[in-house]
């Protein structure tokens, strides 16, 4: 139940669908019980005719109100009907048809209403969701797997709206309809309704123990998904490799060991969840059986009970049936649900570790430094930065350059907080950069990556990622300073053009161009570049390298660099070893110091 209440709350907006539904539930569950009651007339007109009632009665007590609304009624249709028997029996059937009509005119209503709820909590749940998976550090996604997480957002949250929110349809009918059937037996006979109330508990029992091992198959049949699901993610993703080292069948078989283990999975669950219905249902026709021979006593051989109001208290337990079985199934679906609000919960409540001081400081623009203070930073066990202090000055360029794993990109991941520092601080203009919000802080840098991050829009919504409402100048003035413009001209749609999945339209240097365009139209003072020209080819490196280039005009610079040709205006060259600096300088002192930086020159050279 705890983790019911927390996505109870979800549906505290829509609360007025909520009370609307548990009005005219209750209408329904009133109407639901009177319906049966009503045929207890029409039985009397059909087989007891000598019934009819010639006088109106009077009301004495409570004790025998049951005698006197039954002598009410039939001498109402005795009046109404002026005698005539079938005048009578369609003035009853006509009440019947009635009540019945009006009881699943409510329950259509209270239905309508809680759609609203149900489909409203999703819709708040998916984007709370989508919220948190955005805020969330990207440390947090090297250790989930992309798949599962989709997986959560998906099939979880449906599952929770099958399970969970369906409940709130029960919640209120069906055990109101109980309680109003059980009143109106009470009424008809009190000893065949004893019975009944000792049945109830012992069947809920026995259905309670088929379904507590629910929640722990279900949790195996949701986390099976969300492997089979990145199985597919990754697929996807690297289709081409895949395709290349011929690794098809090595791919198949990983996603069908997981869909058979989901087969196997779901199959335990959803039989043990059938097991459910035959169950109640064997149950509830047992203790009609009994009924039958109990009831059928009292009519026959002791005489206590007439036979319509016999075969009108059958009618009415038959119709507590119905909502017992919908009862205990919502008590497997809320089992079933758990595992999944649990999945869904587990990311609402993770804790974000960049997290920002009470009241951060809104930076607007960047005046003189960038200082990373005797800093030490380490992914999971190793340190990959250790009292490392670097100052960039506004207007200069710094390079970094060194072996793979030297930290050189662990640098951008931290001026950025993409990552906090173990120790150390990272200070513009004298603040620390966990004193700004996240979002002052991002809007003073642009980000340009090794991997051209393009998303499945047109060239346009791609260059105006970083600055909405951009006009179309702005955007093709951006292209054209990263050297994108004329190739841009030449697709088929110009700058409205879909440049498909992760910019598979397009080339390596088409794509990074594209990137350039984005840091550039939202101008921002401060310009990280990882690698950017890395994965080029020659005339495309030139091309790129001359926008960086023009980009990077009286702008700060981070540059992470692999090929040091590109690197060599910079104003500081800092060379990494094993995350500590072992040389820094210009391009002429660094080759003087016969050093690092000069032997890693040479290995290039030779390359």
């Amino acid at each position: 139940m705890e983790y019911f209440k927390k996505i109870f709350r979800f549906a505290k907006p829509y609360s007025k669908y909520g009370y609307l539904n548990i009005f005219f539930n209750t209408l329904y569950a009133l109407f639901s019980a009177l319906s049966f009651a009503a045929l207890i007339p029409m039985l009397d007109v059909l087989f007891t005719p000598e019934k009819k009632v010639l006088k109106e009665p009077i009301y004495t007590d409570l004790g025998h109100a049951k005698d006197y609304l039954q002598e009410y009624i039939n001498y109402r249709i005795t009046d109404y009907s002026g005698g005539d028997a079938m005048k009578g029996l369609v003035l009853v059937i006509g009440l019947v048809l009635i009540l019945f009509l009006l009881k699943n005119f409510f329950n259509y209503l209270a239905m309508y209403f809680i759609t609203f709820l149900r489909n409203g909590v999703l819709k708040d749940i998916r984007n709370k969701m989508y919220r948190k998976i955005t805020e969330l550090p990207i440390s947090y996604y090297s250790e989930k797997r992309k798949g599962d997480v989709i997986a959560r957002i998906t099939s979880d949250v449906l599952e929770i709206q099958h399970s969970f929110l369906s409940v709130l349809e029960l919640i209120v009918r069906e055990p109101l309809t109980i309680l109003f059937t059980l009143l109106i037996m009470l009424g008809i006979s009190l000893e065949l309704t004893l019975f009944v109330f000792i049945f109830i508990p012992i069947a809920g029992m026995i259905i309670s123990r088929i379904g507590k091992s629910l929640k722990k198959k279900s949790d195996r049949v949701q986390k099976e998904q969300g492997e089979f699901l990145s199985i597919v993610e990754e697929t996807l993703s690297g289709l081409r490799v895949i395709k290349a080292f011929n690794s098809e069948s090595r791919f198949y078989t990983s996603f069908a060991n997981s869909t058979r283990r989901f087969f196997e999975f779901s199959n335990k669950l959803l039989n043990r969840q059938n097991l459910a219905s035959p169950t109640g249902e064997f149950l509830g026709i047992l203790v009609i059986g009994v009924l039958l021979w109990f009831g059928g006593k009292m009519v026959l051989i002791e005489g206590t009970l007439d036979a319509a109001s016999f075969i009108a208290y059958m009618g009415l337990a038959y119709n507590i049936l119905t909502p017992a079985k919908a009862i205990s199934k919502a008590s497997y679906g809320i089992k079933k649900g758990n595992a999944a609000a649990e999945r869904v919960l587990e990311i609402l409540e993770t804790e974000n570790p960049i997290s920002e001081i009470e009241n951060p400081i809104e930076k607007i623009g960047f005046d003189s430094k960038i200082e990373l203070q005797n800093i030490s930073f380490k992914y999971e066990d190793g340190y990959v930065l250790k009292n490392f202090n670097l100052t960039v000055h506004k207007g200069h360029a710094v390079a970094l350059v060194g072996q793979s794993g030297s930290g050189k990109s662990t640098i951008a991941n931290l001026v950025t907080r993409f990552y906090d520092v173990n120790n150390g601080e990272i200070k513009i203009d004298g603040t620390n950069i966990k004193d700004l919000t996240k979002k002052s802080l991002r809007n003073l840098m642009g980000l340009v990556t090794q991997d051209s991050i393009l998303f499945n829009e047109t060239v346009k919504n791609n260059i105006s990622l970083g600055k909405e409402g951009a006009t179309d100048e702005e955007i093709i003035e951006a292209a054209k300073i990263a050297n994108a413009h004329e190739f841009i001209s030449e697709l088929p749609e110009g700058y409205d053009t879909n440049i498909g999945d992760s910019g598979n339209k397009l080339s390596g240097g088409q794509k990074q161009r594209l990137s350039i365009a984005r840091a550039v139209l939202k101008n921002p003072p401060i310009m990280i570049l990882d690698e950017a020209t890395s994965a080029l080819d020659t005339e495309s490196e030139r091309l790129v390298q001359d926008a960086l280039e023009k980009m990077m005009r009286n702008r700060t610079s981070i540059v992470i660099a692999h090929r040091l040709s590109t690197i060599q205006k910079a104003n500081t060259i800092v060379v990494l070893q094993k995350g500590e600096i072992v040389e820094q300088g210009t391009h002429e002192e660094l080759l003087a110091k016969n050093g690092t930086y000069k032997k890693l020159v040479e290995m290039q050279s030779l390359g």
